[in-house]
């Protein structure tokens, strides 16, 4: 066989993810009364979330005292946080969440049979367009935010932006994954699902809160170990606060520990792939 015949067998996987993006769109607008519930339910919880801050800035002018973090500042941050999770929420929360399902009835067995990557089937099979709505809402309070503060990032400053935005999503992906993968072995994994919410916590406020006894440990443990802390604090940083030196090798780091976690997660998910054994074995 030669190359070209090669070539044209391998999968396109950008016209797969479209085949299911499309997929996707069209089982959502065949419920649209449902997607439209889900749509309203989350940018509810966007607007309490916002007032809940709203009203903490009412008797404090910043997060922290001398952190830089002040009230358009941190809305910088909290778009931020919003731009992630609904993007990961939208394209890897769905079907993540049903792999362990599929461990248990044997649905593995027939994703694992078909001509493309597992983990990329596993990962993006499914696309909840809903949770992009705080995708959009995020947007808006963005550009609010960033006509409110003192600060003007500069070009280069929003061009990295959306790199490190990508960064963050990766290494929540990664965390995800790796303890889906756990469900080849442990069965039913849901209480990790719960320490993966409890964990992804910690990235929803600026690093700079972490400080003393307790915080200071935890700061080293969540940015070093399980490097949550730079998910949002890093691309915020561009857009909202002058950089420093320690901000660059910051996002130096941040561009390693995603590397690291990709490699990480794939591992172990090859490695759960290796321990499977069919569900009707």
């Amino acid at each position: 066989m030669d190359r070209t015949a090669k070539t044209s067998m391998r999968p396109n996987y950008f016209r797969v993810f479209a085949v299911f993006a499309r997929n996707s769109l069209v089982r959502d607008m065949t419920f649209r009364s449902n997607f439209i519930i889900e749509a309203i339910s989350s940018l509810s919880w966007m607007f309490m979330n916002l007032g809940f801050y709203l009203l903490v800035f009412e008797y404090t002018p910043s997060i922290g005292q001398g952190t830089g973090w002040g009230k358009y500042e941190y809305f910088v941050f909290l778009s931020t946080t919003m731009f992630v999770n609904s993007l990961v929420q939208a394209f890897f929360m769905p079907n993540v969440e049903e792999f362990s399902e599929q461990v248990r009835t044997g649905g593995l067995d027939f994703a694992m049979l078909k001509p493309i990557d597992t983990q990329f089937l596993i990962s993006l099979a499914k696309i909840d367009w809903s949770s992009l709505s705080n995708f959009v809402f995020a947007l808006v309070l963005l550009g609010v935010s960033l006509s409110r503060i003192v600060y003007t990032p500069s070009l280069g400053a929003a061009i990295l932006y959306p790199l490190y935005l990508l960064c963050g999503v990766a290494i929540l992906y990664s965390l995800m994954i790796a303890l889906a993968a756990t469900s080849v072995w442990l069965g039913r994994n849901q209480n990790l699902y719960d320490f993966w919410f409890y964990i992804t916590n910690f990235s929803r406020y600026p690093m700079e809160i972490y400080q003393g006894p307790i915080g200071t440990p935890l700061r080293q443990v969540f940015t070093f170990a399980i490097p949550i802390l730079i998910v949002v604090n890093v691309p915020a940083r561009f857009l909202a606060l002058p950089l420093v030196e320690e901000d660059w090798l910051l996002a130096g780091y941040a561009l390693l520990a995603t590397a690291a976690s990709l490699a990480g997660s794939r591992w172990m998910f090859l490695r759960a792939l290796d321990s499977y054994r069919s569900a009707s074995s």
